[in-house]
């Protein structure tokens, strides 16, 4: 049985994908259809506003970090249960060595092309005319005209499109706000820090359901974009690794960097699962281990620092022997002290371990990784602004990943800490790259 499937693409970042993507979202829910949305590449925030969107969690989906079998069968399940399946592509279409448009030949799917029209007329059917004949093969469902100005501009966009790729409509630009989601360092604002967010993406889904693919029956879209994906052969993964463990994990707004596709790979393996907020001043809830995953802590460092009753319980944990993971933002949580420089500021952190955390206004690590663990490789990625000072040993250090089953042996990237049972790194895991290593995080 086939189900409607979109990759929505463009030719960079910034032409408005994930505004689109989302409102398109919204305006099919509201119709009566269940959506599901992913979102290509390792991606954290842009996920928020498409599950708000949806009404449904999103995953990510990347042909090196998850691997091909783990994105058939993700979507495979996902064109058996709902009406339409969203995929949000990543840079540009044809941007990175494993790009969205590497994904849409792999399964054949339907390509959305989302153009930002500013401060261009003719030159837009250029674009879309590239776009669609750089790559032969490619399944183009058509173009969408994005932050036009006027009808007229509207007209003058369409009159340029070559007669063989599908003009679908425009989407205007937005006179309160150009950008109606807002950005800061590591990507967008999270949707659920934003009070008025299901606004801000109706907003722009009521310019889309004017457009010619907003106007489409559903009857048009199942003959034009159905796709039939089959399961993937099964490999038998182990299974019920936890089974009987009890996980802790932080989530607020300082760690709010989770995989939705993790928690529902823990619960798979049969743990119990406990969140918690620090920055509500929970205490550790009883446990069997402890997940700190990354997110904004430098933006709460203030808060943190005072959370003195937390930082004991974690001190009690790790004496104990229970497992700790800590991930990017939640390596650093456990520190002692924040320094920005930029913001002449200095703030106490947990102080669990001896370091100290610089925040800079650049990169200082970013791509795709492999940590060769005792059980296994184990992928993922790195995205991070700060440098981390600490005297925990290092037992290992992640690889650059160039493909799902190949890494840069001579690389050395970011260092996995360890000291007893805690281990931390920059290294955000996917964890179904290896269940056996991925289990082994949270095991004794």
């Amino acid at each position: 049985m086939s189900c409607p499937v979109l990759l929505v693409a463009a030719p960079a970042s910034g032409q408005g994908k994930t505004t689109i993507t989302a409102a398109l979202a919204h305006l099919l829910h509201a119709r009566g259809k269940r959506v599901q949305v992913f979102k290509c590449g390792p991606d954290f925030l842009d996920p928020t506003w498409l599950a708000l969107a949806s009404g449904q969690a999103v995953d990510n989906l990347d042909l090196a970090m998850c691997g091909k079998a783990d994105i058939q069968r993700r979507l495979a399940l996902a064109t058996q249960h709902n009406d339409v399946v969203l995929i949000e592509g990543v840079m540009g279409l044809f941007d990175g060595s494993r790009s969205a448009a590497d994904m849409a030949a792999l399964w054949s799917l339907p390509i959305l092309l989302v153009i930002d029209s500013s401060s261009m007329a003719e030159t837009f059917g250029a674009v879309a005319f590239g776009l669609a004949k750089y790559r032969p093969g490619l399944r183009i469902a058509g173009v969408l005209a994005n932050r036009v100005a006027s009808e007229r501009h509207a007209g003058m966009l369409r009159a340029s499109m070559p007669p063989d790729v599908p003009w679908l409509g425009q989407v205007m630009r937005q006179q309160k706000d150009k950008t109606p989601i807002p950005s800061r360092h590591l990507g967008l604002v999270a949707a659920d820090e934003m009070s008025d967010g299901h606004a801000r993406i109706a907003q722009v889904a009521e310019s889309l359901a004017q457009s010619d693919l907003g106007q489409l029956d559903w009857s048009q879209w199942q003959e034009r974009w159905g796709v039939e994906i089959p399961a993937p052969a099964s490999d038998d993964p182990p299974t019920r690794l936890l089974e009987g463990r009890r996980i802790a994990i932080a989530r607020d707004a300082a760690f709010s960097f989770i995989y939705p596709a993790n928690v529902a790979f823990l619960r798979e393996q049969g743990a119990d699962v406990q969140f918690f907020s620090p920055l509500a001043g929970d205490a550790l809830p009883e446990c069997d281990a402890l997940w700190l995953p990354g997110g904004y802590p430098e933006l709460h460092a203030n808060t943190l620092g005072t959370c003195h009753r937390l930082a004991a319980d974690i001190r009690e944990h790790w004496q104990a022997g229970k497992p700790i993971w800590a991930e990017c933002g939640g390596m650093l949580a456990l520190m002692e002290e924040l320094h920005w420089p930029s913001k002449d500021m200095r703030e106490s952190l947990l102080g669990v371990i001896s370091g100290v955390v610089t925040q800079h206004d650049r990169l200082r690590g970013l791509g795709m990784q492999a940590w060769d663990t005792p059980w296994g490789r184990l992928r993922g990625h790195g995205f991070h602004y700060s440098t981390c000072e600490t005297s925990l040993p290092v037992i290992a250090h992640t690889r650059r990943l160039l493909a799902e089953d190949a890494v840069d042996e001579a690389s050395q990237l970011e260092c996995v800490h360890a000291q007893g049972s805690l281990r931390m790194s920059y290294f955000h895991a996917w964890f179904a790259s290896n269940p056996v290593a991925a289990a082994k995080l949270f095991t004794p």
